[in-house]
């Protein structure tokens, strides 16, 4: 797979996700996909993500930057939300916040199978 097809496979990535399109995830995500080190799967990766959109009604993934080579994507993306009562821990209770994660994706036949993800949860509690 070359690089700009990473880069463009990502993007529909995002785009599922913003549309919370779940029914075509699998799409984008391998069926024994891992996250953080933890093996959670398709179902398991989905569940999370809905239950992010609950937590978060208004949750929309920028992406601030990318860059990708035959087998890894690794992006920045900028989030300006309002989670709904504790994100991260911290008591948000609706207020609107704007903070970033930098995530990176192994792909496995044109899919993601592992991602590894950090949250700036100190942006987080400094707007609280």
């Amino acid at each position: 797979m070359s690089i700009p097809d990473l880069a463009e496979i990502y993007r529909g990535y995002i785009d599922c996700l913003n549309r919370q399109d779940w029914d075509n995830l699998g799409t984008f995500v391998d069926d024994d996909v891992q996250y953080n080190g933890e093996h959670v799967g398709l179902s398991g990766y989905r569940a999370m993500l809905e239950r992010d959109f609950r937590d978060i009604p208004d949750l929309w993934f920028n992406i601030k930057f990318l860059v990708s080579d035959e087998k890894r994507v690794g992006s920045r993306l900028d989030f300006h939300c309002s989670p709904q009562g504790k994100f991260l821990g911290v008591n948000v209770n609706g207020k609107r916040i704007s903070f970033s994660e930098n995530v990176f994706y192994e792909f496995r036949d044109g899919k993601i199978f592992e991602v590894w993800s950090v949250i700036d949860k100190t942006a987080v509690e400094a707007q609280t």
